[in-house]
């Protein structure tokens, strides 16, 4: 028994190495060939991506500081007005009723005022020729008194009642459109706590902005007077550019994610862009163009002598030690691979910045790769013999 189990299992073992040969054996392959390219004049742009909304640049909320019923509405959605044009008024009956009662009291406070102011100075007199008590005096001067304050305190109330009664008409604080009307003719609002919004106003619709949520893994490479270029699904084909105007400092956190409010300034001459519209964002943190490049892959490159030699190319001796501060590239002269410290600046995705070191047009290895051939009838890679063939026709 134990000899059967010692033959079924060298008998997998084998079948287990078969298979693994025929799966991990590599198809036959054509001549190697060494992938280059030359350093040439490009772009390197770095951008962080954002979403934000679309809003005017100035934008007010109008409201009333009275309660009461609305009795007109001058004004609909996109209207155009203009600073100080009358937009709603509301109902006054009760307001111009206010007014002509603390006009009654005002006229009745200043007779007495009058009256006391008189009566105040017969007694002032008769007092320095101490022809009356010093009671009658003190009792002169407080009455006197008394009316002067009670006639400051109408003259105050009256202010107010004017203040709103003219409150009641309602105008426009700012040249605009009208993108918000909350209310309509016989609504009845209450100013009691807070001033409610009846109107909003936007300043100039073709300045318009742009407030992004940059997280905060990004936000320290944004700053003032970056490009911009951001695009919204009502106008999917079109790319608006913009800058960076503010990089606002409190952050905001939903669910538990930090981000900052950037402003980004988007001229809107043609009216495309709405209120509220969504933008999808690009900041270019990092802009560099007409400088001379290379692939990163470049650096990344190992030159495999023996390989090389088969194609006929000469490797010449490696660099050792690369100093801080430099990169290592192999440059392709005829069949000659010269090692190169180059100097780099900026670096972008794929691209990186040559500043000293190289010339344009200077062939740069950057891969060896096999020119796989056609595979010939008869010579395909080989197939495990545990799996089925194809089917027969």
């Amino acid at each position: 028994m134990n000899k059967k189990k010692v033959i079924i299992g060298v008998c997998c073992v084998v079948l287990l190495c078969a298979g693994i040969y025929f799966f991990m054996r590599k198809p036959s392959s054509g001549k190697m060939h060494l992938a280059t390219v030359k350093a040439s004049r490009n772009s390197i742009t770095n951008t962080v991506s954002a979403s934000g909304t679309i809003e005017p640049v100035t934008k007010v909320d109008v409201g009333t500081q009275v309660s009461g019923i609305i009795d007109k509405i001058y004004v609909d959605f996109n209207s155009e007005v203009k600073k100080g044009q009358v937009i709603a008024e509301m109902d006054k009956v009760n307001l111009l009723a206010d007014l002509k009662a603390k006009e009654a009291d005002l006229a009745t406070s200043k007779n007495e005022l009058d009256y006391q102011e008189k009566n105040f100075a017969r007694s002032n007199a008769l007092n320095d020729k101490q022809l009356i008590s010093a009671t009658d005096f003190e009792t002169a001067t407080y009455n006197y008194n008394r009316a002067k304050s009670s006639y400051e305190s109408l003259v105050a109330s009256m202010q107010r009642v004017r203040r709103n009664l003219e409150y009641a008409t309602i105008t426009s604080p700012i040249d605009g459109v009208v993108i918000n009307r909350a209310v309509e003719e016989g609504q009845t609002v209450a100013a009691g706590f807070s001033t409610p919004t009846l109107f909003t106003i936007a300043n100039d619709l073709t300045q318009m902005r742009v407030i992004a949520d940059v997280d905060e893994a990004d936000i320290g490479n944004v700053a003032d007077g970056q490009k911009v270029t951001f695009s919204v699904d009502a106008f999917p084909n079109d790319v608006f550019e913009g800058k960076v105007t503010q990089v606002r400092l409190e952050a905001k956190t939903t669910s538990n994610v930090v981000t900052y409010q950037v402003v980004i300034s988007a001229y809107n001459p043609d009216l495309k862009l709405k209120p509220g519209l969504t933008a999808l964002v690009n900041i270019y943190i990092l802009e560099r163009n007409n400088i001379l490049t290379v692939p990163n892959k470049a650096f990344r490159f190992i030159p495999d002598k023996k390989e090389l030699q088969a194609m006929n190319i000469k490797v010449e001796e490696d660099i050792k030690e690369v100093p801080q501060g430099k990169k290592l590239v192999w440059v392709k002269n005829e069949n000659t691979l010269t090692p190169k410290l180059i100097t780099v600046g900026t670096s972008g995705l794929n691209m990186t910045e040559v500043v000293d070191g190289l010339t344009e047009h200077d062939e740069i290895a950057t891969d060896l790769t096999a020119d796989l051939t056609a595979v010939q009838k008869g010579n395909q890679p080989g197939r495990s013999p545990l799996l089925p063939g194809p089917p027969r026709r």
